[in-house]
């Protein structure tokens, strides 16, 4: 399967996603076109498995540093996740922003929805977790914080992913995050 979903990166590298087909997949990965047949029906079924694979290692990427940092410092949480955030993101790239267009051309409602569902899960846990601050409401500030994740995160990937954008992303988006986390909170 890895070799699969890297050759489909690959290939939407290359050929983009009017040009990916399982055939040119296959021949990347170097299996029978009849391997991907018994895997994946058709495209648009093995670009939702590389997509869910994508997501799911970034939602793993959060649980961790949720577990780090649980019961940590706010200031330390909101670094510990941006960063484990940002990493995840760029663990895959460049496929990762070949992967904003594959989300766009498929029905990946119930995915994103049950990945957002489940990230907020952690964000808010960690957010409980802190030794130093409480919030009036952990369920707003949890939304706003998964949405300047991953809004600020993808903003910088589609429009410029070269390597002073990422330092930048990479200085700015814990600091961002700690700035509106010890805004929100109170301290106890």
């Amino acid at each position: 399967m890895e070799a699969i979903f890297e050759a489909t990166i690959q290939v939407l590298l290359s050929d983009g996603y009017a040009g990916l087909t399982t055939t040119r997949v296959a021949a990347r990965a170097g299996v029978s076109v009849g391997t991907m047949y018994q895997y994946f029906p058709h495209k648009q079924a093995l670009l939702y498995a590389v997509l869910e694979d994508y997501l799911e290692d970034v939602v793993l990427a959060m649980d961790d540093a949720s577990r780090r940092f649980h019961g940590a410092k706010l200031a330390d949480m909101a670094d510990g996740l941006s960063r484990a955030y940002i990493e995840a993101k760029m663990r895959r790239m460049p496929g990762s922003r070949a992967l904003y267009v594959v989300a766009a051309e498929l029905e990946t409602s119930r995915l994103i929805d049950d990945i957002v569902e489940r990230c907020e899960a952690i964000i808010a846990g960690l957010l409980a977790s802190a030794h130093d601050a409480v919030f009036v409401d952990v369920g707003t500030t949890t939304v706003a914080l998964r949405t300047m994740l991953t809004g600020t995160v993808r903003a910088v990937l589609e429009t410029d992913a070269s390597p002073e954008a990422i330092a930048m992303l990479r200085a700015e988006l814990p600091v961002m995050c700690r700035a509106y986390l010890l805004a929100t909170a109170r301290a106890v």
